[in-house]
């Protein structure tokens, strides 16, 4: 049973705080409080926990990464550490973890509605745990937030691939590779399908 142990479904709201000094707060200003952000991370959101090799105020990662999320929930690796805990661990409420793993990103979503991260993050978990139909919603939620995002675009183009939606996934290994995406696996999987074209030359429009 998890350390904090709560009725399945429990997923209390969060409110971003008005005082730099008290959580939760958003992740995107920590720059108001660097003190205290640096404490979260040299106490509690240590190397080995992001790793997830161990606690540093347990020997069990889930607390201390808990209690970072519930610090700035929005913490961009502390989520990505978060589907990492859950996928090796098989399970949606990992281990000395208050809340399922979708409570934290609704979380995280709430504390910063105009943060695309956490669901790019939050479709790459479903995407992972094969749920397709919700990862493309959590992708164009991200998309509608921060459209020029070349990861996200990359994320995007991988999926619609994996539904054998090839036209969308050749648009988005375009815009991913025109906006500077390094990675050519994208591009593999199109031309081993027999899918990759290049993208049209750029029209010269100045007169």
């Amino acid at each position: 049973m998890p350390i904090y142990a709560q009725a399945e479904g429990y997923c209390p709201d969060v409110v971003k705080s008005d005082n730099a000094n008290t959580f939760p707060l958003d992740y995107n200003a920590r720059q108001n409080n660097p003190h205290l952000f640096h404490l979260v991370e040299i106490a509690h959101f240590t190397p080995s926990v992001e790793e997830l090799l161990q606690g540093n105020t347990s020997q069990k990662v889930g607390p201390d990464l808990d209690y970072t999320l519930n610090a700035y929930p929005n913490h961009p690796r502390a989520l990505n550490a978060l589907v990492g805990l859950a996928i090796k661990g098989k399970t949606n409420h990992p281990d000395g973890m208050k809340y399922t793993v979708e409570c934290y990103f609704q979380r995280a979503s709430q504390i910063a509605p105009d943060d695309p991260i956490p669901h790019l993050v939050h479709g790459n978990y479903l995407a992972k745990t094969g749920k397709d139909n919700e990862a493309l919603a959590e992708y164009q939620a991200a998309e509608k937030l921060d459209p020029q995002n070349a990861n996200l675009q990359y994320n995007m183009g991988l999926l619609y691939f994996n539904l054998k939606q090839y036209d969308q996934a050749l648009s988005y290994a375009h815009k991913a590779y025109d906006n500077g995406f390094p990675l050519p696996g994208l591009k593999q999987k199109l031309e081993s399908t027999g899918q990759w074209k290049d993208s049209p030359p750029q029209q010269n429009t100045a007169q």
